[in-house]
């Protein structure tokens, strides 16, 4: 028998359940694939956050790359959270879902002209700034809107956070932020700019990071350069240390909390007297996430075993491009046991979700949910071979709602049929 995951998604009776909603049940009524989130989950995360950083003053800043659902944004929005935003149209979304414009923080190696010209019209708090050039054309830009554009730098600390390496930021080879012995040239020739006001130091080490050692090692740095600045007569208002803390993917996992980060931090960071913002994503909705798809066909190659279902890597691409293991389990609880390829209809090889795992032994027309997709899931979906990407569902207690509709054939072509 399986034991439950997590305290969000577990069987009752021999059904798995998100909170008191039957999956089996949701399922009859709308179809599959869909995504379902537990919002007691996301609370849950918010509120462990909350209460670790409680005793400085924090802001925290949810990445919306994790999981841009406007549904979710506005929970994280309600709840006091700021927005850490990586591009215009997350900018868009962060503003229609009520965040104001002093709680976000924008950053990212290829902000454009238009972007940039939006977010100082929107006076955010801040960009985090990742190269001298992108320096250069905010205060040109800014210049031309007779605004001032508040900026922090982005530091690359050089700290290995022993994640995946698709996923690990913080290296001198990585393509973001400026090198921590440039910083302080960096910050002296972004103070002589006219139409920038420097606020802020920034730095993001990585993602799904299990050791919060690392954290240590990095803020050390970056709190050097802080008091490097001040001795130079530049003083700041913030120290932005990233997001990254990493979830439970594997059953095994037990992941650092909150708790754990401002244990770790807090004590160097209280050394400034500056103000912190953090910028958690993944650890905020991950785990509130699974993916709810129906087997469509089982097959049979001699000693191999394939579970083909009706979700694809278009709906969840983590564990084509990172070999990302993510806990697959039955919709209704097995005592049988197979060992098979969980894959998609993706006329790629890659188009799978795991390989060589052991689940309740299925039939066609049987569901099963791939947990811990709350985060990377949505948000990097596509609609590869013409697939609607799946539907969302946000369940609260007993009740649900859905948060964004099944696509349809007609939805996907419509832009281009508009200009046929």
């Amino acid at each position: 028998m399986e034991g439950n995951f997590n305290d969000y998604f577990v069987y009752k009776n021999g059904k798995l359940y998100c909170e008191d909603v039957s999956i089996q049940n949701l399922s009859t009524k709308i179809g599959t694939p869909f995504y379902i989130y537990s919002k007691k989950a996301i609370l849950d995360m918010i509120n462990q956050y909350k209460d670790a950083f409680k005793d400085y003053p924090t802001l925290i800043c949810y990445a919306l790359k994790a999981n841009s659902n406007l549904s979710l944004l506005r929970i994280f929005e309600e709840n006091g959270l700021g927005a850490d935003i990586v591009s215009g149209g997350e900018l868009y979304k962060a503003k229609k879902a009520g965040f104001p414009s002093n709680k976000i923080v924008y950053a990212g190696v290829g902000k454009t002209d238009a972007e940039i010209m939006y977010a100082i019209n929107e006076n955010i708090l801040s960009f985090n700034v990742e190269s001298v050039m992108e320096l250069d054309v905010i205060n040109e830009i800014a210049g031309k809107q007779h605004k001032k554009a508040n900026v922090s730098i982005r530091i690359n600390p050089d700290v290995d956070p022993k994640t995946h390496p698709y996923i690990s930021t913080g290296l001198k080879k990585s393509k973001f932020g400026i090198d921590i012995d440039e910083g302080l040239d960096v910050y002296k020739k972004a103070v002589k700019m006219e139409n920038l006001k420097v606020v802020g130091i920034h730095c993001h080490i990585g993602s799904q990071i299990m050791d919060v050692s690392v954290y240590k090692e990095a803020v050390e740095k970056i709190v050097n350069l802080v008091f490097q600045l001040k001795k130079e007569g530049i003083e700041l208002e913030f120290i932005d240390i990233g997001g990254g803390l990493g979830v439970k993917y594997y059953p095994q996992d037990i992941p650092p909390t909150p708790y754990d980060l401002a244990n770790t931090i807090l004590p160097i960071v209280k050394q400034t007297g500056l103000k912190l913002i953090i910028e958690p994503g993944r650890s905020l909705i991950a785990q509130a996430g699974a993916l709810i798809t129906k087997v469509i066909f089982i097959k049979d190659k001699k000693e191999k075993h394939f579970v083909i279902v009706d979700s694809g890597m278009n709906d969840l691409i983590r564990p084509s491009i990172y070999n990302a293991y993510h806990h697959i389990i039955t919709v209704e609880e097995k005592t049988e046991k197979m060992i098979a390829d969980i894959v998609g209809p993706i006329c790629e090889t890659g188009d799978f979700f795991g390989l060589d795992r052991e689940i309740g032994k299925v039939n066609r027309g049987d569901l099963i949910a791939i947990l811990s997709a709350g985060a990377y899931g949505s948000s990097m979906a596509s609609n590869y071979n013409v697939r609607p990407k799946a539907m969302e569902v946000l369940v609260d207690g007993d009740k649900y709602k859905i948060i964004k509709e099944r696509e349809d054939y007609q939805y996907i072509s419509k832009l281009e049929e508009e200009v046929v």
